[in-house]
């Protein structure tokens, strides 16, 4: 039996390397998604919940609150971006069917998009407001 040595070795130990960690990353990936479509107390997934509000608000949005949601999310990669537009509308689809408007606003896009936005992307949205001239001032209490 021969022995592996030399650049073959570092070669055949790099993809094992690489193929365990993209199937950890993919794993990681997929038992989040997995617990997102775990049914709660009330018989609803988180996604189901989302599906339903930006369902039930679809009629309340109008084109300017279309184009700044299409435009707050555009730093977003657009490999997540789709995923990133449904869950900012589906929160403030939340909040318009709560406040119980007749139309979406710019105030309740904004909202919704610092509540659904994570903690630690709060910078990037401050940055991304700033660029549209957007006054955070009455939005503080929200970051």
């Amino acid at each position: 039996m021969q022995q592996l040595h030399g650049w073959f070795l570092w070669f055949i130990l790099f993809w094992v390397v690489l193929l365990a960690g993209s199937m950890g990353i993919g794993g990681y990936f997929m038992f989040r998604k997995f617990l997102k479509k775990m049914p709660k107390e009330d018989g609803k997934s988180v996604m189901d919940w989302e599906e339903y509000y930006v369902n039930e608000s679809r009629h309340l949005w109008g084109q300017n609150e279309k184009d700044l949601l299409e435009d707050l999310v555009s730093p977003v990669p657009e490999l997540f971006r789709d995923v990133a537009r449904h869950k900012i509308a589906g929160k403030i689809g939340e909040l318009a069917l709560k406040e119980n408007v007749s139309k979406i606003t710019e105030e309740l896009v904004i909202r919704g998009y610092i509540q659904a936005t994570p903690k630690r992307d709060h910078k990037f949205l401050r940055k991304k407001l700033f660029e549209n001239k957007i006054d955070v001032t009455p939005y503080e209490h929200l970051f």
